[in-house]
């Protein structure tokens, strides 16, 4: 079993790695920091085991069809795809530069088309796979000081919806996660306690939970929030 994991240095996209790596899967591990990649690369490796990491820019096109492009070479099918790469800007929609919808625009919706559409196609082909969007409470109700955000990632969730019902007469599963308050870098210096957040690995255990599931069933959507945020 192989999967491909976008953001997977930190947070939600480390968890599943590591988790996907100790149910058995080969990995290849998308981020920007190549450093960072080796790293966990370095950490994770074993005899027998493949473990591919790129760096990529999620929000250059160019970079992103690169990696796909490389990365069907190496792989002949990708079993599980998790789209995690995302760019929270806090701001007010009036008050930012273009340039911050834009990038986030670029990152949150934009790789997600591309990555799925790729993937997507060598899946409806072979009448299997699995793809799983990280999308955000945002993606429902927008999220005060986070316009661009929110509004990126509603569209994030959208394309998802599209996915799955293109993809389901296929025997292809799609799968959206809408985390809550996550401990992650983005929340790196904060004073809330730890155990007030949700736990990446909450989220990769759900994750191995649905892969787990019967053949006939997609589970659409995962909201996971704080119980007392």
């Amino acid at each position: 079993m192989r999967a491909v994991i976008t953001g997977a240095t930190k947070g939600i996209g480390k968890a599943i790695a590591m988790k996907l790596w100790e149910k058995g899967y080969d990995l290849a591990l998308v981020a920007r920091n190549i450093n960072e990649l080796e790293e966990l690369q370095a950490t994770l490796l074993s005899t027998g085991r493949t473990i591919l990491i790129y760096a990529v820019d999620c929000s250059n096109k160019e970079e992103v069809y690169s990696f796909l492009n490389s990365v069907e070479k190496e792989f002949d099918f990708t079993d599980v795809l998790v789209n995690n790469v995302g760019a929270f800007m806090p701001g007010s929609i009036f008050d930012e530069g273009d340039e911050v919808f834009e990038r986030q625009q670029n990152i949150n919706v934009n790789a997600t088309y591309y990555i799925s559409k790729f993937f997507g196609k060598k899946m409806r082909s072979t009448q299997r796979g699995h793809i799983f969007n990280i999308c955000s409470v945002a993606s429902k109700t927008p999220v005060k000081n986070g316009g661009s955000y929110s509004v990126t990632k509603a569209a994030m969730l959208s394309l998802n919806h599209v996915l799955r019902q293109e993809l389901a007469p296929h025997n292809v599963k799609v799968t959206a996660f809408l985390p809550g308050s996550t401990k992650t870098s983005s929340w790196a210096g904060t004073t809330i306690p730890d155990e007030k957040f949700v736990q990446p690995e909450d989220i990769a255990e759900t994750l191995m939970t649905i892969l787990n599931l019967s053949k006939g069933v997609n589970v659409d959507e995962v909201l996971i929030t704080p119980l007392d945020f």
